[in-house]
């Protein structure tokens, strides 16, 4: 029994990670080139970002009813809509190029946001997938692999089919979103994962309001949102910023696959990171990485100075993104799980939608530099949270003994 529990342990993780590898490809092809349509398409340069603020508003606005959805139907069903919605957002963003209608074009990036909620949520699964609590981390780390491969598809894409279409530059970029969420939809399909606890479990399970003021969930929150919201402000804004000092299209391509591919690689051993040092101490370091990232971008505009900062940038999302989600598994009974890793998502996508609404804006008003200098106290902040929080457990264990 126990054989053929690892077994389909095992099997669902995998399958996570193939369809994290298909699905993480939509946001590196909408982030390096949604911008860049948008100021093709829109008459108002300051609106060049919308498209991408869309994407990103649609996710969070998702969160909830993808959440519900889950709870309802069980996590498949909703991955298999999402994934069907990523296909017609792919085919609605193309349309809208070749229409050079920016509101379609920004229409199809929105629907995106629904699929990308879904495939936010697979790290989640892998905690559902594994029954010992004490190998939470390293399944959620197994599954964030998954972007290690998009990190390749996503920008390769950008740059084969960019072109693909001369009649209609960038098209045949969304035409292949499209075509990656097809081929999600039979991973998908074969998920078995356990089932939602049943009701009766849940009438013993705190009030949303309740967990939401506990230190331990604040704290996790806001690690969260500040290491997300951080990573994709500034990932929304290094493309133009490159275009706009004199880099080509292609390299501000291959610098968000650098990116990407450095959000991801450290999953091979985030999990062990964690189990060794702690999930704090982990994803303080994160933190950390994000600020000399942006300490880094203001050094110089070279296209070293680019790429360095966004792989710094990438192994910090990762390691505080990840730690802020184990130390979430903290915060919830099963019962709960739901309801609060929604909540938890619509905090940390809310903040990065309303913050790349204004990454457009504040790179013309700002420049690239005044956005790095800018992120150092919002780091400076949650670094602070996490030592306090440490401090405090470490005191409570002192007392008890």
């Amino acid at each position: 029994m126990k054989t053929s529990s690892t077994a389909l342990e095992r099997r669902n993780l995998g399958l996570l990670v193939a369809a994290q590898s298909l699905g993480g490809a939509s946001p590196p092809i909408i982030i390096s080139l949604g911008g860049l349509v948008g100021q093709m398409l829109s008459s108002t340069p300051t609106a060049s970002t919308l498209p991408v603020s869309l994407y990103q508003l649609g996710l969070a606005l998702s969160t909830l009813p993808a959440a519900w959805l889950m709870h309802r139907t069980g996590r498949r069903t909703a991955y298999l809509l999402g994934a069907v919605l990523g296909v017609l957002s792919g085919l609605i963003a193309a349309w809208g190029i070749s229409q050079s209608d920016f509101l379609l074009f920004c229409l199809g990036t929105t629907l995106a946001g629904f699929y990308g909620a879904c495939v936010q949520s697979y790290r989640f699964a892998a905690i559902d997938a594994v029954g010992d609590t004490t190998r939470h981390a390293s399944a959620i780390s197994r599954v964030m692999v998954g972007g290690l491969i998009a990190a390749i598809i996503g920008p390769q894409v950008v740059i084969w089919t960019r072109d693909s279409l001369p009649a209609t530059p960038f098209a045949g970029s969304f035409y292949s979103q499209a075509a990656l969420a097809l081929l999600a939809l039979p991973l998908l399909l074969a998920l078995r994962l356990p089932p939602a606890p049943p009701r009766a479990e849940s009438h013993g399970a705190r009030p949303l309001s309740q967990i939401a003021r506990t230190p331990q969930f604040i704290v996790a929150a806001i690690a969260g949102v500040v290491s997300y919201g951080l990573m994709a402000f500034l990932m929304t804004a290094a493309p133009m910023a490159m275009v706009g000092c004199g880099h080509s299209v292609g390299e501000a391509a291959l610098g968000i696959q650098w990116h990407v591919l450095a959000m991801f690689a450290p999953s091979f051993f985030t999990g062990r990171l964690i189990a060794r040092w702690g999930k704090r101490a982990v994803t303080g370091l994160g933190l950390v990485l994000i600020a000399a990232s942006g300490l880094l971008a203001l050094m110089g505009l070279t296209l070293t100075h680019f790429w360095g900062a966004l792989v710094l940038l990438g192994v910090g999302w990762n390691f505080g993104f990840i730690g802020a989600t184990a130390l979430l598994a903290d915060c919830h009974r099963p019962s709960e799980r739901a309801k609060v890793q929604a909540l938890n998502d619509f905090l940390v996508f809310g903040t990065v939608a309303v913050a790349s609404f204004g990454s457009g804006q504040l790179l013309h008003s700002v420049g690239w530099g005044g956005i790095n200098a800018g992120m150092l106290p919002m780091v400076a902040v949650v670094l602070a949270l996490l030592g306090w929080q440490s401090l405090r457990q470490r005191r409570g264990a002192a007392t008890q003994g």
